[in-house]
C-alpha cells in the first residue's frame, strides 16, 4: 500500500506541482474563488472524478467522487486566499505585487495536497479492483467565511464515513488540538447628520456609537473567560470630512471561546453593549450575522492511523540552499518570534521542546504523536465537519520554522521546492490513511465508535442561523 501511493504521487509530482501553481498564481478571497474552483474541479473530472459543482449554493464550493459502493472516504480542500498578502514568491524582503491578494496561508498548497491525497486513494482503489467512495470537497471561503459550516448546514458531509484534511506549516505533525469556536458579526450604526460646526447639536453620530461600543468591549476583556477573544475592526468610519457628523459606521466583531455556547454568552454582552452604545448617542443599531464555526472535535483512532501515515511518508532532508534561504527569511521575522520561534506553530502538533531544532531553520523530523488536550487559539471551520464526521488533520512543513501564518512570509515561501515536498508528504499520510480505512473494517468501526461515543453526550447546533447566506467580501 505504502509503496504504491509513493510510486504514485512520485510518478504525478510535476502535475500536482502545476495545480498548486496556477491556484497560487490566481489568488481569490472567500467566496470569490471563481477561477481557483473552476480549474480545481475542472482537472478533478480529468482525474475521472464525477463533479458536482454549485453546492451548498454557493458558486464556488464542489465535490468530486469516485466510487459508489462501500464507505466514503472525505478529503477537504480549500483555495481562498486573503486581502492585504500580496507578495513575489521566492524574495526573502518584501515585495508586494499588483493585486493586494495573495496565498498567506498556504491554501494552494493545501486545497493540492487534499486533490493529490484523492487522486492516489482512488488510483490505488482502483488498481487493486476493491469497493468504497472516494470524494473530494471543493471547500471555499475558509479564511473568515466558514464556507464549510454553511456546507455542514446543507448537509453536504452527512454520508461521509472519516474526512482528513491538512495544513501547511513548519513542522510535520498531528493536529491534535480543538480550536476556538466564533461568530462574526457587523453592528451597523444609523445615526443623522449636520454640519459639525454650525449644527452640531443637530447632527447624530454613528461613529461615536462604534468607538463607545469599542470601548465598552475594551471593559468586557475583563469579566470573560481567559480563552476567549474579541476582535474588530472598524469597516465604515462614516466618511473622510470631519465638518461632517458621521450618519452611518459600522464596525465587524469576530467573537471567540472554546465552545458555541460560551459564544453565544459573549455575542448577548456585546448586543447588550452596541444596545447601549445606540442609546447613548441616539442612533439607530442593526445587526448583520456574518458566519460562525463550531470548536474543532479530535478522533484520536483516526489521529493515530493518520500519524502513521505520515510516518511512512517521511520527513525527507532540506536541501542546502533551501536552509539558507529559509535563514534569511528567519531573519526578517520580529525578534520576539525569534527567540521563540516554535510558539507560532505549537498549535499545529508540535510537542518537543525546541532542542532538535536548535541552530536549524527547516523541520526534518516528525513530531511524536500524543492526542494532547488543549486548544489552538485560532478558528477552523473543519470543525463543524468534525462534528458530524470523524475528522483528522495533519500539518506538514511547507515554510521555515518560526514562519507566521497570514504574513507575506507565507506566501514568499508558497511556490517553493520545499513546499511542494510537504504538499506531496501530507497528500501521501493522507492516502495511506484513507486506503487503510478502506482496507481495514476494524479500524473504521473503531474510528465510528470514538466519534459516536462522543456525539451521544453532545449536541450540535450549526452556528450559522437558517437565513444568513454567503457573503463575498466586495458585497461589504
Amino acid at each position: 500500500m505504502n509503496t504504491f501511493v509513493n510510486d504514485y504521487l512520485k510518478e504525478n509530482k510535476s502535475y500536482f506541482e502545476s495545480v498548486s501553481a496556477y491556484i497560487f498564481h490566481h489568488p481569490e478571497t472567500r467566496f470569490e474563488e471563481y477561477e481557483s474552483a473552476k480549474f480545481l474541479a475542472d482537472e478533478c473530472e480529468k482525474q475521472g472524478f464525477v463533479v458536482e459543482r454549485n453546492v451548498a449554493d454557493i458558486d464556488t464550493a464542489f465535490t468530486a467522487t469516485y466510487g459508489s459502493e462501500g464507505p466514503e472516504i472525505g478529503f477537504l480542500g480549500e483555495f481562498d486566499a486573503l486581502s492585504g498578502l500580496s507578495q513575489q514568491p521566492g524574495e526573502t524582503t518584501y515585495q508586494p505585487l499588483e493585486t493586494d491578494i495573495g496565498h498567506g496561508c498556504g491554501h494552494n498548497l493545501l486545497g493540492t495536497g487534499a486533490f493529490a491525497a484523492a487522486c492516489a486513494t482512488k488510483a490505488y482503489l482502483e488498481h487493486h479492483n476493491l469497493p468504497g467512495k472516494v470524494t473530494f470537497f471543493g471547500c471555499p471561503g475558509e479564511e473568515g467565511g466558514s464556507g464549510k459550516t454553511f456546507m455542514v448546514r446543507k448537509g453536504v458531509f452527512d454520508d461521509v464515513d472519516a474526512a482528513l484534511t491538512w495544513h501547511p506549516s513548519s513542522t510535520n505533525a498531528i493536529m491534535d488540538f480543538s480550536t476556538l469556536a466564533n461568530y462574526q458579526v457587523y453592528f451597523k450604526f444609523h445615526g443623522r447628520s449636520s454640519h459639525a460646526a454650525h449644527t452640531p447639536h443637530l447632527g447624530r453620530s454613528a461613529l461615536d456609537a462604534v468607538e463607545l461600543m469599542n470601548v465598552g468591549v475594551n471593559y468586557l476583556r475583563e469579566h470573560v473567560i481567559p480563552e476567549a477573544r474579541m476582535h474588530y475592526a472598524v469597516t465604515n468610519t462614516g466618511g473622510i470630512s470631519p465638518n461632517v457628523v458621521q450618519a452611518q459606521a459600522e464596525v465587524l466583531y469576530l467573537i471567540r471561546a472554546p465552545r458555541v455556547d460560551q459564544v453565544e454568552e459573549i455575542y448577548q454582552r456585546v448586543v447588550k453593549i452596541a444596545e447601549g452604545a445606540a442609546m447613548m448617542t441616539e442612533t439607530e443599531m442593526t445587526i448583520d450575522f456574518d458566519k460562525g464555526c463550531s470548536n474543532y472535535i479530535p478522533n484520536r483512532h483516526l489521529e493515530k492511523l493518520l500519524y502513521e501515515g505520515l510516518e511512512a511518508a517521511g520527513a525527507g532532508e532540506p536541501k542546502e540552499d533551501e536552509k539558507a534561504f529559509a535563514k534569511k527569511l528567519w531573519e526578517t521575522l520580529p525578534e520576539s518570534v525569534q527567540q521563540n520561534y516554535l510558539e507560532p506553530i505549537s498549535g499545529f502538533g508540535y510537542t518537543g521542546d525546541g532542542s532538535e531544532y536548535a541552530g536549524k531553520y527547516l523541520a526534518d523530523t516528525i513530531s511524536p504523536y500524543i492526542g494532547r488536550e488543549g486548544i489552538l487559539p485560532g478558528s477552523t471551520d473543519v470543525g463543524d465537519v468534525s462534528w458530524i464526521v470523524p475528522t483528522a488533520q495533519l500539518s506538514a512543513a511547507t515554510s521555515a520554522l518560526g514562519t507566521i501564518l497570514h504574513s507575506w512570509q507565507m506566501t514568499s515561501q508558497g511556490l517553493s521546492d520545499f513546499a511542494n515536498r510537504g504538499m506531496l508528504r501530507a497528500a501521501e499520510g493522507m492516502a495511506i490513511a484513507g486506503v487503510r480505512l478502506f482496507e481495514s473494517k476494524e479500524d473504521l468501526v473503531e474510528v465510528r465508535e470514538e466519534f459516536e461515543s462522543f456525539r451521544e453526550k453532545h449536541d450540535y447546533m450549526n452556528p450559522i442561523p437558517d437565513d444568513v447566506t454567503p457573503s463575498k467580501l466586495s458585497d461589504r
